[in-house]
C-alpha cells in the first residue's frame, strides 16, 4: 500500500512539472493575426526606420531585493535603472542608522486591459490608373508617392509622459509580437511587387494605410521612498493613485492595402 501511495504522489508531481511550463509557454506566445492585405515593407522601405530596441531591464541583485520589499509592483525601467545605480554599503556603524530617502513620484507600473489593431489607422498613399481605354488587364503595383511620417501618442495627459510611453510600448510589443514605435516613416519611392489587376473600362485605386495598435490600460503612480533601518533596506510607496490611459502605437514597416475598381473616377 505504501509503495502504491508513493507512486501515485510521484506521478502527480511529474504531471505538474510537465504541464505547468506548457501553460506558461502558451501565455508567452501572444500574437496578433495579420490579414493577408497587410504586407511587410521593411526591405523595400526607402527610409530606414530605427529599430525600437527596448529590452526588459534586468534589475541587479540589490535592486531585486529592494523590489521584493515594495508594497506596490514596480516595472518602470527608468526607476529600475536608477535603483541599479544605487548602492548602500554595510558598516558596523549602520546598526543604529535610520533614514527615509524620498526618491520622487513615479509611474510604477502599467497594466494592460486591451491590445487591439487598427489596420487602417492612417491613409498614407493612393495609386491610381485609368484603364477605360485599355483592351487587357493592367497590373498595378504599390509605389509610395511622397514620404509620410505616421505618429502615435497617448490619449490623455499624464505625469512623466516618456516613462508611461515606454511601459506601454513594452507591454504592447509583448502582447502583439509586432515591431512598434510611436512614430514611423514610409519613404518616397517605396515599392511592393504585389499585383492588382484593373480590367478594361475600369479605373483602379490602390490605397495604402499605416496600421497601428490601440493599447488601453491603467498606469499606477506612487511616491517612492528608500527606507534604511540599520542593515535592513526596503522600498516604501505612499499615496498610490491609478489613472486609465490609452495610446495609439504605429506598426513599423507594414502597409495595409485596399484595392477598388470602378467604371468612373471617384
Amino acid at each position: 500500500m505504501l509503495k502504491v501511495f508513493l507512486r501515485t504522489i510521484l506521478i502527480a508531481m511529474l504531471a505538474m512539472v510537465v504541464t505547468i511550463p506548457s501553460v506558461q509557454a502558451k501565455e508567452a506566445k501572444k500574437t496578433v493575426n495579420i490579414p493577408s492585405s497587410v504586407l511587410n515593407i521593411a526591405k523595400e522601405n526607402t527610409y530606414p526606420n530605427a529599430t525600437q530596441d527596448l529590452p526588459y531591464l534586468q534589475p541587479s541583485d540589490f535592486t531585486s531585493q529592494l523590489l521584493k520589499t515594495s508594497n506596490v509592483k514596480i516595472e518602470n525601467p527608468n526607476l529600475i535603472r536608477m535603483l541599479n545605480e544605487t548602492s548602500v554599503n554595510r558598516s558596523i556603524f549602520s546598526i543604529g542608522l535610520r533614514a527615509k530617502i524620498y526618491l520622487g513620484e513615479w509611474p510604477l507600473n502599467y497594466e494592460s486591459a486591451e491590445t487591439a489593431p487598427n489596420w487602417q489607422y492612417q491613409k498614407v498613399n493612393t495609386n491610381y490608373y485609368d484603364n477605360r481605354g485599355g483592351k487587357t488587364n493592367y497590373k498595378m503595383h504599390y509605389v509610395q508617392e511622397t514620404q509620410k511620417v505616421v505618429r502615435g501618442g497617448l490619449t490623455a495627459k499624464v505625469q512623466k509622459l516618456e516613462d508611461v510611453k515606454k511601459m506601454m510600448l513594452l507591454k504592447a510589443m509583448k502582447n502583439t509580437n509586432l515591431p512598434l514605435a510611436f512614430d514611423t516613416t514610409i519613404g518616397a519611392g517605396t515599392k511592393k511587387e504585389h499585383e492588382y489587376n484593373i480590367a478594361p473600362k475600369r479605373v483602379g485605386y490602390l490605397y495604402g494605410y499605416a496600421p497601428a495598435i490601440n493599447e488601453k490600460g491603467k498606469v499606477t503612480y506612487g511616491e517612492v521612498y528608500l527606507v534604511l533601518k540599520g542593515t535592513k533596506k526596503e522600498i516604501m510607496v505612499k499615496n498610490v493613485t491609478s489613472q486609465g490611459i490609452g495610446a495609439w502605437i504605429p506598426v513599423q514597416d507594414y502597409i495595409s492595402f485596399g484595392f477598388s475598381a470602378s467604371e468612373q473616377p471617384k
